[in-house]
């Protein structure tokens, strides 16, 4: 039974708990987000850590006119609890539910909207400055991790802080995690910060501060640690109970947060992110400061959960899992393997039969199978952070010294490097091999994270091979003829399930551009209808041929496998021969697939109709699955059925018609 949590239905009631009920409460909503998450999963170690921070957030401020920008914004849910979502937690990430990141349209309390690291601090600066431009008196904080220091975009902001505003709260949530184990020198660089055994005075306006404040004097007790104490803080064995605050004297020696402080922002920290007292405390001080400043907090990723604690990665964002113990269910016997492991699994055999393959991921081993390549030869292995642009860039600059780079990384991530792949890989033609996980839905995800819009992005480029596999064993044989062209390849397959399509021991090359015709007409003189099915929807095209076909229809089937270059003579001869064109794809139907073979039709003046199936001119909403998100909007068996009939003047049709053009 809840005691303090039942009676909170917003952030006025924060304010009105003591510390010790506040304490309580923390206990009561760690409770409720590994009970509450079981059923559907979700962000559960990202929020476990975040569950005294979020407290003392909305006990010292007072939203929704004081701002909170979460970089990711993943780790919101307490937030959510916190603001009047409480009756609705269990929902979220399911279909008509709570969103699983921020989201301005959900609530007043969520004023800035993310699905990606690094974008926080430069929206949380573009309040402050909008703030004072019109001279009201909201505090701006932004909440970010110590991963989005490993992208580009955050050090962009950073260089601008100071000049642009002297009323900003900057809090570093430190758990050495972003999805997988962080790498580079930033992360490097922070644990000189908390390992480091010399400390600085505090400040003695902070100081005066605090000690002025109820059990004032022990949150001053400075005391020297031992660096392996500090490394355990970070890496799951906790912070000890006595807590030291420091603030930088800015002089750049060993350990000192030179780095902050060369940006114009004061430092203050390490401190224990789960003593409450001592984060009220701080949080109190930086609303009276007249210039920038940089809280920088440790917590554990996971606390409170030993299963959380122990596999922060799993933890990290996971499906339905047993409340008590942290297993997850097996895969059934049968289950047909996850794309992002035929990914993986095909690297390692590519790297062990051609020593210039390499494979590389941004902070995603496991989402995006590179996992196998790290265990298997990981010199042939790297993972960049959580910095897109550069990975790209990265992996370009290796394809000029004659190494074949497969980058891994999600299709909606992908959208972050835009111009690099322009600029620095199609413009130079570079070899680059693009595995683009995640591409259609990711439903519970949402429109953050939805891959739908990929095939338009990289048509207009020059250069640029760009395939779909129907299967994984297609997807097998697409990474290995990659590896045979001198020319950036794109590679584009869906989360989750594989189609249990045999893999091959030995992939086969496939020709550039090459379409394949599965079913051809009849020739029966019968209503000639052909079905263009891309990567999966490969799948309900062959369904939807068996209903036709039942129904007196001439169905033709065809494999595209290519966004670009598309076969143009398979297109052209099936066009002409088809009284109907339907193109099926799992992306937006503006500039994608479907737009591709109207140009093609229209330059070759076939005049054939086409209609197009595929996601509408709108972003997606996030749902419990993909399917519930197909069936709404007709990327179906049903409605690819239906919108046949419907052309032909088929008047029993009875499914209601979605979405197509």
């Amino acid at each position: 039974m809840s005691r303090y949590l039942d009676m909170v239905d917003g952030p006025e009631h924060v304010k009105k708990l003591t510390v010790p009920q506040l304490q309580e409460l923390a206990g009561e909503i760690r409770t409720e987000l590994i009970e509450g998450l079981a059923k559907g999963g979700g962000h559960l170690g990202p929020n476990l850590g975040v569950v005294e921070l979020s407290i003392a957030l909305h006990k010292v401020f007072t939203t929704p006119k004081d701002k909170f920008v979460w970089d990711v914004s993943h780790q919101v849910y307490v937030h959510k609890i916190l603001t009047g979502r409480k009756k609705r937690f269990r929902t979220i990430r399911q279909t008509d539910g709570l969103n699983g990141f921020a989201l301005r349209t959900e609530s007043e309390h969520d004023c800035f909207g993310a699905g990606h690291a690094g974008t926080a601090l430069s929206a949380a600066l573009g309040m402050a400055a909008a703030r004072d431009k019109r001279g009201s008196d909201e505090q701006v904080v932004c909440i970010f991790g110590d991963a989005a220091l490993t992208n580009g975009i955050s050090f962009e902001a950073m260089n601008n802080v100071a000049h642009t505003t002297k009323k900003f709260i900057g809090i570093l949530n430190d758990n050495e995690w972003s999805i997988a184990k962080n790498v580079g020198a930033i992360s490097g660089y922070l644990n000189k910060l908390i390992t480091n055994p010399r400390y600085n005075a505090l400040a003695k306006d902070f100081e005066n501060f605090v000690r002025k404040l109820p059990k004032g004097e022990l949150a001053l007790q400075l005391a020297h640690r031992a660096e392996g104490g500090f490394k355990g803080a970070l890496t799951g064995v906790g912070l000890k109970p006595t807590t030291s605050l420091v603030e930088s004297d800015g002089r750049g020696g060993h350990g000192s947060p030179v780095l902050f402080e060369e940006m114009g922002m004061r430092y203050l920290g390490p401190i224990d992110g789960h003593d409450l007292p001592l984060l009220i405390s701080t949080l109190e001080f930086a609303k009276t400061c007249d210039h920038p400043i940089v809280i920088h907090v440790l917590t554990q990723k996971g606390k409170g959960f030993e299963a959380a604690l122990k596999q922060p990665e799993k933890f990290h964002g996971l499906g339905p899992y047993n409340a008590t113990t942290g297993e997850t269910a097996p895969a059934k016997a049968g289950t047909p393997p996850m794309y992002q492991d035929v990914m993986g699994q095909t690297a390692v055999k590519l790297a062990k039969r051609n020593e210039a393959v390499v494979g590389l991921t941004a902070a995603m081993p496991s989402g995006t199978g590179m996992k196998h390549l790290e265990k298997a030869m990981p010199e042939r292995y790297y993972d960049v952070g959580i910095a897109e642009e550069h990975g790209v860039i990265f992996a370009a600059g290796m394809a000029t010294m004659g190494l074949r780079p497969i980058v891994a990384i999600y299709s909606s991530f992908l959208q972050r490097a835009y111009d690099c792949i322009h600029h620095d890989v199609c413009l130079q033609d570079l070899p680059v091999i693009f595995c683009m996980d995640r591409a259609g839905l990711s439903a519970n995800d949402g429109p953050t994270h939805h891959g739908i819009f990929d095939i338009a992005y990289l048509r207009c480029f020059p250069n640029v091979i760009a395939m779909a596999p129907a299967n994984e064993d297609e997807l097998a044989d697409m990474m290995f003829t990659a590896t045979t062209v001198n020319h950036p390849t794109f590679i584009r397959y869906p989360r989750g399930a594989a189609e249990g399509v045999p893999v091959k021991d030995e992939p086969a090359l496939i020709e550039v551009g090459k379409a394949v015709v599965q079913q051809n007409f009849a020739g029966n003189g019968k209503r000639k209808v052909a079905l263009f099915g891309l990567g999966p929807m490969n799948a309900i095209a062959k369904k939807a041929a068996e209903q036709l076909a039942a129904e007196g229809f001439d169905v033709a089937v065809i494999n595209p496998r290519f966004t670009k270059p598309i076969d143009a003579a398979v297109h052209e001869k099936i066009g002409r021969e088809a009284d109907l064109i339907v193109t099926l794809e799992d992306h937006v139907i503006m500039g994608g697939y479907g737009s591709a073979v109207l140009e093609l039709l229209s330059e070759k003046a076939v005049t054939t109709p086409v209609v197009r199936i595929g996601w509408p001119d709108q972003f997606i909403e996030h749902a419990t699955t993909q399917d519930e998100l197909r069936n709404k909007y007709g990327l179906s068996v049903a409605n690819t059925v239906a919108k046949v009939k419907a052309h032909f003047g088929d008047t029993t049709a009875t499914t209601k018609l979605v979405g197509g053009a």
